[in-house]
């Protein structure tokens, strides 16, 4: 059964990942990080230390053992604080290189932990020899993909960003010639999809932590701005827009923390929840930054203020994965199966 209640450990976990966050992501690194390609070096090297990358990895693997739920409850902090790091990315990708078993993927999963790279996966499969919006795809030196019914690894490629005012790393890639075999077969493309399923329910984490935030700010700023001698948080209007925009957060959290203890159990409904989880975070993020962004009037689209920080950032993330539209089908596709002679979308 899901305990709502997090563990000594989880709290321990939580603390010393706010404390970091706090000491070394505050928003004038994360508006730095923007101008160096969303990316800050010194912070991931931090997370490194702190074995951010491999805490889910089985022991067997060189891990932590940790749980999938622990890494969601960092990538909520990552949204809060817009840590610019692939940390989700590079979970879900290690993961998915220990679950293949391969020789191929164990080796290169083992250079990775050692050398400390950035790796990441995408969602999307690969046209041809291109893989396109890949999430951290600019600073990733490994990038694992899907080719057909291969799973395949790609390095050495000098990334192309795509135009994003979300600041956020994503990049087209190009598969070479020399683009490593991990595995192939229906079993691999089923491994890859849970991984990418895994990155959803965490990017949905992310985005709960980034809206959460965003209502955060929303309440000091109305509540500090006057008009007609009053704080405007006190007209109904705001007040109660607010409220509903924390209360689908609240309801978005639980649902993210409960696809990541379902995936960890292996519950048969983790797929479903992970997708479910991704799309409830999508849209109540985005309301949520969204109505703040408006109660600052004029000034919520400047560059002092924090809130278009968060306003880019939660629409880039989103759209990281494309069409809302078939993210919502492929809910549907998980609670009562895709129609006949077809695969989910």
């Amino acid at each position: 059964m899901f305990d709502l209640a997090l563990t000594d450990e989880q709290d321990q976990l939580v603390a010393a990942y706010q404390g970091l966050f706090e000491r070394e992501c505050d928003p004038e690194v994360v508006r730095q990080a923007e101008e160096d390609g969303g990316f800050s070096a010194a912070l991931w090297a931090r997370i490194g230390e702190l074995g951010g990358v491999d805490m889910a990895l089985p022991e067997t693997a060189g891990g932590a053992g940790a749980q999938l739920l622990d890494v969601a409850l960092v990538a909520e902090l990552v949204g809060r604080y817009l840590a610019p790091v692939p940390l989700v990315e590079a979970v879900a990708a290690t993961r998915l290189l220990a679950s293949l078993g391969t020789d191929a993927a164990s080796a290169l999963l083992a250079d990775v932990l050692a050398s400390g790279a950035p790796v990441t996966l995408t969602p999307r499969k690969a046209v041809g020899d291109e893989l396109r919006w890949v999430p951290a795809g600019r600073v990733a030196e490994v990038v694992v993909a899907r080719q057909g019914d291969r799973v395949i690894a790609v390095s050495g490629d000098q990334p192309v960003a795509p135009s994003n005012l979300g600041a956020l790393p994503v990049a087209d890639r190009r598969v070479g010639a020399d683009a490593l075999t991990l595995a192939e077969g229906p079993a691999a493309v089923a491994a890859f999809e849970d991984a990418v399923l895994e990155w959803r329910g965490l990017t949905g984490a992310t985005l709960v932590g980034a809206g959460l935030r965003s209502v955060e700010i929303g309440v000091a700023y109305t509540t500090e701005r006057h008009a007609f001698g009053v704080p405007i948080a006190s007209f109904q209007t705001i007040a109660h827009r607010l409220a509903d925009s924390r209360t689908a957060l609240d309801g978005a959290q639980l649902l993210s923390r409960k696809a990541a203890w379902a995936a960890d159990a292996n519950e048969p409904r983790w797929r479903a929840l992970s997708q479910m989880a991704f799309v409830m975070a999508d849209e109540s993020a985005e309301k949520a930054v969204d109505e703040v962004l408006h109660f600052h009037g004029g000034y919520g689209f400047t560059l002092e203020y924090d809130i278009q920080l968060y306003f880019r950032r939660i629409k880039a993330w989103a759209l990281q994965v494309g069409d809302r539209a078939k993210e919502l089908e492929r809910v549907a596709d998980y609670i009562w199966g895709p129609p006949p002679g077809r695969a989910v979308a």
